[in-house]
């Protein structure tokens, strides 16, 4: 495919930036959590371009899922969706790294039993291959399940922004295999990695691999709280 003219390409840069500048706009006049009542003008005004180039982008972001959008009085009221604020807290952490270095991230919880997947899942040759090449280890085959809060959970939300070490999916004897991404951790100062798969079946549960069996490396049983410490690679 050919290269994108120069202008072309700038036009892309340029709407995207303004488009942030819009989310963020919004997101400081408290749409964030309440629909705020402003026009494409005002909103214009405060961003540094037309009411028709503000309108544009409204619409552009309605269109995308990142802000609603409802008519009050010949005005809008308008949010920012949770996808909108995905969009600024990506951008924000981009610039976090920048200033700031890799993000890091502590949280304490209570060791569970799983549904026993891990192993299957573990010992399939396309994770195996891709954790001895991009973590440095075969994995145990088998996570160490670990149960957390609430208000922990949300920390560990955070690390969806966060550059991590990718583990593709991939198809083997007729199924799919769902892609993760891993982040360096400490377990009770004991090294491993905590694995964020794209999908996953837990609401409250985190999953940690290593190269030997977590559970007698600790050593740790079920109900037994442990302290993680996580970074970004």
């Amino acid at each position: 495919m050919p290269a994108a003219p120069p202008s072309a390409e700038l036009g892309r840069l340029r709407t995207r930036g303004e488009s942030l500048a819009v989310l963020k706009c919004l997101a400081l006049g408290g749409a964030d959590h309440t629909p705020v009542v402003v026009t494409s003008r005002e909103l214009g005004e405060k961003i540094g371009v037309s009411q028709q180039a503000a309108d544009r982008y409204l619409v552009a972001l309605e269109k995308r899922g990142l802000v609603s959008r409802s008519l009050a009085q010949r005005r809008q009221r308008l949010l920012v969706t949770a996808a909108g604020m995905d969009q600024l807290r990506a951008e924000y952490h981009s610039y976090r790294r920048i200033f700031e270095g890799p993000a890091q991230l502590s949280f304490a919880g209570k060791v569970v039993s799983g549904l026993g997947e891990g192993q299957y899942y573990l010992s399939q040759p396309g994770y195996v291959v891709q954790f001895t090449e991009r973590l440095g280890y075969g994995p145990y085959p088998g996570t160490l399940n670990v149960r957390v809060t609430a208000e922990a959970l949300r920390k560990i939300d955070l690390v969806r922004d966060w550059t991590g070490i990718r583990i593709d999916g991939f198809q083997a004897s007729g199924r799919t295999f769902g892609g993760a991404s891993c982040f360096p951790a400490r377990m009770n100062g004991h090294s491993c990695h905590l694995i964020h798969p794209d999908r996953t079946h837990y609401q409250d549960v985190v999953e940690f691999v290593a190269p030997e069996r977590l559970r007698d490396a600790l050593p740790v049983k079920d109900g037994d709280s442990v302290t993680v410490e996580i970074e970004e690679p």
